[in-house]
């Protein structure tokens, strides 16, 4: 359904038996709900309420570029949930989604009974003025989506991931786009770890070329509580490319903290 919130109008998408214990996904950069569906399609098969939307820049969303902040991403985080009259939940994200959902739990910890962070960008050591994919997007934008996608994606026999993936991320104007790469870029969370106490699960591909194992580590590291499930083989987005085995670990850890 789409939701009408702060002057914008989010789009929305929820599964499973309204009694379920929920779990809301957030994407990373210019993603959307999408890169959940495989995943979700998978975990709709046991016992979860799942929720997903486009942010703010992404996807369906209608969003104007000057309206999106870091602050407001993580406010509309709260207004899904509270849209489908959710007091807690377990949060998922991906990627570049990993900063908003850490600071959605330092913000309102009781809101939320588990985190899974897949891949997850928490900061970022490379200045825009290096990075040489903001300039690439800015020189020749299409091209440098080409270059993402096939980083993103390693895995071999994965093209129809790869066109799907593309078709994703060809929503989202260029102008938001840009900015949402450059808001990413001047988020670092690494301070507000340790007052991340949830159970959180870490899943993180071995073969992403965007982000470190070693980065992985040194999140698990830093969280109280936290487990480290590294994907062989996998690239930067497995929610597509391995559901299967993202959604038995997510049931697998959460089955057994609640048993």
């Amino acid at each position: 359904m789409f939701i009408d919130h702060d002057g914008i109008t989010l789009f929305t998408t929820a599964f499973g038996r309204i009694d379920a214990p929920p779990l809301l996904a957030l994407s990373g950069w210019i993603g959307t709900w999408e890169d959940w569906v495989d995943t979700f399609s998978v975990l709709s098969e046991g016992d979860w309420r799942l929720i997903g939307y486009d942010h703010r820049g992404s996807g369906a969303t209608i969003a104007p570029v000057a309206s999106i902040t870091f602050d407001k991403l993580v406010d509309d985080v709260f207004a899904v949930l509270d849209a489908y009259g959710i007091e807690r939940c377990v949060l998922a994200a991906m990627s570049m989604g990993t900063a908003v959902a850490l600071a959605a739990i330092q913000r309102q910890i009781e809101r939320f009974s588990g985190l899974i962070i897949v891949n997850g960008v928490y900061f970022r050591e490379t200045p825009l003025t290096e990075d040489p994919f903001y300039a690439g997007l800015q020189k020749s934008y299409s091209q440098a989506l080409d270059h993402f996608v096939n980083a993103c994606v390693p895995e071999p026999e994965s093209d129809v991931i790869k066109h799907w993936g593309r078709q994703i991320l060809d929503r989202a104007a260029p102008e938001a786009a840009l900015h949402l790469y450059e808001i990413g870029a001047e988020i670092d969370q690494r301070a507000i770890l340790s007052q991340i106490t949830v159970p959180t699960l870490i899943l993180h591909g071995d073969a992403d070329p965007l982000v470190s194992t070693a980065t992985a580590r040194s999140l698990a590291a830093a969280l109280p509580d936290a487990r480290l499930v590294i994907l062989p083989g996998a690239g930067h987005v497995p929610i597509m490319t391995r559901p299967h085995a993202v959604a038995a670990e997510i049931n697998a850890f959460f089955k057994k903290r609640s048993s």
